[in-house]
């Protein structure tokens, strides 16, 4: 029997052979020093032995943009900092390339020249791959380069690499979650010590778990943007953050959370992303869960994901889904990933993208609402309502009336009836909303809420 060599494994485009000798040290560069950013400076400082341990060659930083590189930053050396980051990822001695400025532009333009120049790129930036990320995949696999994101969705949460490597060859029929550390904090604030929408957000800003301004959060941007990327990897299809539907939780009141409670359920902001007869659903929106959900039990920032999967079931992965060190953990844990690729000459999985599945209009998602408005009490008014659900095909599910204090009750408007509907379809609900809102039946706006997990 004859032994032969394995066959030698070529440099990827923009790996020359010679930066893969041993001895050489893989060089980063680091767009960013924030709260992210710092703890990656300093964990690449402070642990290059345990670093170099892991990945086989020492890794060295050895540059950081910023926008201000004259202002003072304890433990981190002055000399590293500039503000010419289109020299930094343009240079031939960088290997890869850390990217936590956050936004679209210039991360986008800045991302795109270090692969052009050969460099592999770790990126905590959901917004830019929610609406730029398939143009950066293409561009990374025609330059033979890694681009890794763990940290982009639920912080040090692992769920990119399991969606993107190990469920790859597995059916994903579902993805659904808490992606929002802010929002999360926020509602549970407000269901566990009765604090008001206002009150809790000045909180959480407080803590440092909101921004000054908070609209990508409590809009649902945020979780839209990593709805998007979640569904793409689980379907192998292109979605875009503009393509997820999306409501905030700005609407959600301290009556809202009280009539949860009374069906034995918190309010969430979820983010769902399923498999629809008319293509995937993508969505973000507050929902009721029930309270012995395991979703229902995800406390303060906190995070939580449910994979639905063919062949695996159900799987769940849950930790803190915001804050400097869980996303640090997580762009280190990818920068050693790449690094390791970069030492062996070779390029991680590309983007598993398959094909443009269709997204589906959220009129035809099924789901079951709860539903709350202001009546007559006066006999035969739940008949008259439930005839107008029943016009449009939608079933009751439960029925409570109680009597109605304040402003409404002055008014002549003495009974609320909080109704759930079996699971419908959105447009048959929304055009029984239409109807309400128009009949003399009923005062004011209908006030409604999607019930998951019941």
């Amino acid at each position: 029997m004859t032994l032969t060599s394995p066959r030698p494994v070529s440099a990827p485009s923009g790996l020359p052979q010679e930066q893969l000798h041993p001895g050489t040290p893989l060089r980063v560069g680091l767009l960013g020093c924030g709260v992210v950013g710092s703890q990656v400076a300093r964990m690449i400082l402070s642990r290059s032995d345990d670093i170099c341990a892991r990945v086989g060659r020492s890794v060295e930083l050895a540059g950081i943009a910023v926008a201000h590189p004259d202002r003072p930053r304890a433990r981190l050396p002055q000399d590293l900092f500039t503000a010419d980051a289109e020299s930094l990822v343009a240079r031939d001695d960088i290997d890869i390339v850390v990217e936590v400025i956050g936004g679209i532009h210039p991360a986008y333009e800045l991302i795109m020249t270090a692969i052009e120049h050969g460099s592999s790129v770790v990126t905590a930036n959901k917004a830019l791959l929610a609406a730029h990320g398939h143009e950066i995949y293409a561009a990374a696999d025609a330059h033979g380069v890694d681009v890794y994101y763990e940290a982009a969705v639920a912080g040090a949460i692992p769920i990119v690499r399991p969606l993107r490597e190990s469920l790859v060859g597995d059916e994903i029929r579902r993805v659904m979650g808490i992606v929002n550390g802010t929002t999360n904090y926020i509602l549970d604030k407000m269901t566990s010590e009765g604090m008001s929408f206002d009150q809790a957000l000045a909180d959480a800003q407080r803590l440092g778990f909101a921004e000054s301004d908070p609209t990508a959060d409590v809009e649902g941007f945020d979780a839209a943007a990593k709805a998007a990327i979640l569904a793409s990897l689980a379907f192998h299809t292109r979605i875009r953050g503009s393509q997820v539907y999306r409501e905030g939780i700005t609407g959600i009141t301290p009556e809202d959370i009280t009539a949860a409670r009374g069906m034995g359920c918190v309010i969430k902001l979820l983010a769902i992303c399923e498999m629809e007869p008319e293509g995937v659903s993508v969505r973000v929106h507050p929902a009721l869960v029930p309270e012995d959900h395991p979703l229902g039990g995800i406390r303060g920032a906190n995070n939580a994901i449910f994979v639905e999967a063919r062949e695996a079931g159900h799987l769940m992965f849950m930790g803190p889904g915001a804050g400097g060190s869980p996303t640090a953990s997580a762009v280190m844990g990818d920068l050693v990933t790449v690094a390791r690729n970069r030492m062996r000459g070779v390029a991680g999985q590309p983007q598993a993208i398959y094909g443009d599945v269709p997204v589906a209009d959220i009129g035809t998602v099924h789901t079951r609402f709860q539903l709350s408005i202001q009546v007559r009490d006066q006999p035969g008014i739940l008949s008259q309502v439930a005839s107008i659900f029943a016009s449009h095909g939608v079933s009751l599910q439960t029925v409570q009336q109680s009597a109605l204090e304040g402003a409404g009750k002055e008014d002549g408007w003495s009974a609320t009836l909080r109704m759930v509907v079996h699971q419908t379809r959105e447009s048959d609900f929304e055009a029984c909303l239409v109807e309400l809102s128009q009949s003399p039946l009923v005062n004011g706006e209908p006030r409604f809420i999607r019930v998951e997990g019941m």
